[in-house]
């Protein structure tokens, strides 16, 4: 039985999410609170699995009340965020501070929607309980780069590598996991970079920001008419696609709506399958942390276009979910612990 503790100023909120997880019988909620400090005596009181944590509440905030919960006896807290520029902004630095993921309020709601609003709730709550702490990689927020950073001599020759375009997937989890690779990234970093992050469309922008702000290579929200080029990485807007467009001198990044059926928008499979694509074997695709198997399907078109693909660690993802699935399809090249991934990737441009 999964014991979960619900913190949140909002009774409404309180009760929405304790009745959409009620509903399934291996969870139990064990306690509500209304603000942070009451939620904090809860966890030590009750000792949930998961907690589930609102950002702005009266006493204490979900922010301070998340430090301490990482300092005194770290869980799983998934973070219940309002899809706004300041919501998006503040659950980015819960997850830096050792949040798992995040719930969009608008999530939480009764809506039409309300079955698969369930589904999505309930199963974030098991795979994240299934997971434990010891699983979660940063609990604090990335060293800065000047500290981190590989240096690009130290680990490749001096010539032009083989591969030139590193297509990222990742979910749950992932935001304290990317700004660890591309802040560990130098400024001379010889290929272009394109993410696919599953994240509602409020939080791309200001976490593109975010990792430009800690990075040596520049990093921005993608737009039709950017250009690939060394030293930069787009992230996929939420809610829609980036492909990559081949022309006779450069590779035009794309955003699109389409397909309108995906699963995941922004989806890994959509972008990695257009790098393949694009640029065969010039193309590197690293799986990290998340659930489900987004990005395999596209991986396995990239292999068979020549190209390489990296998978994170089990021991080093929050979600063992998506690295898992192409390990299970033996197309992982390489599985690397987070720590080492930067370092993996630019080796990887040279194979």
């Amino acid at each position: 039985m999964i014991k979960v503790l619900v913190v949140d100023d909002s009774a409404f909120m309180r009760k929405a999410i304790s009745t959409m997880l009620g509903k399934d019988p291996g969870i139990k909620v064990v306690g509500t609170a209304r603000d942070g400090l009451e939620g904090l005596e809860m966890v030590r009181r009750l000792d949930p699995d998961v907690v589930t944590m609102d950002i702005e509440m009266p006493k204490m905030d979900g922010l301070t009340a998340l430090r301490q919960i990482m300092m005194e006896a770290p869980r799983p807290v998934l973070m219940v965020s309002s899809l706004t520029t300041e919501g998006a902004e503040a659950t980015l630095k819960a997850m830096e501070l050792g949040a798992v993921d995040f719930i969009p309020k608008q999530l939480s709601k009764v809506s039409l929607d309300i079955v698969k609003i369930e589904k999505d709730l309930i199963d974030r709550v098991k795979t994240v309980a299934a997971r434990k702490m010891r699983h979660v990689p940063t609990r604090t927020a990335a060293p800065r780069p000047a500290a981190t950073a590989v240096p690009r001599s130290a680990v490749t020759p001096a010539d032009r590598p083989v591969r030139d375009v590193v297509a990222i997937g990742v979910s749950t989890g992932g935001p304290p996991v990317v700004q660890k690779i591309l802040s560990s990234l130098p400024a001379d970093f010889p290929a272009a970079i394109v993410i696919a992050q599953h994240m509602p469309a409020a939080f791309t922008g200001p976490f593109a920001k975010r990792l430009d702000g800690v990075s040596r290579i520049t990093v921005k929200e993608a737009e039709n008419g950017d250009v690939l080029r060394p030293g930069y990485a787009f992230v996929a807007p939420g809610g829609r696609h980036i492909v990559l467009d081949q022309r006779v001198s450069r590779v035009d990044v794309v955003v699109t709506d389409q397909p309108a059926d995906a699963l995941y928008k922004p989806s890994a499979n959509v972008l990695i399958s257009s790098v393949a694509q694009a640029v065969g074997k010039r193309g590197l695709g690293v799986i990290l942390t998340g659930m489900g198997n987004d990005g395999c399907e596209g991986v396995r078109e990239l292999k068979g276009r020549g190209g390489r693909a990296l998978a994170q660690s089990d021991s080093t993802c929050v979600v063992y979910g998506m690295p898992k699935a192409i390990v299970d399809e033996n197309l992982a090249d390489e599985i690397v612990d987070l720590d080492d991934m930067a370092e993996a990737i630019i080796a990887n441009l040279y194979k």
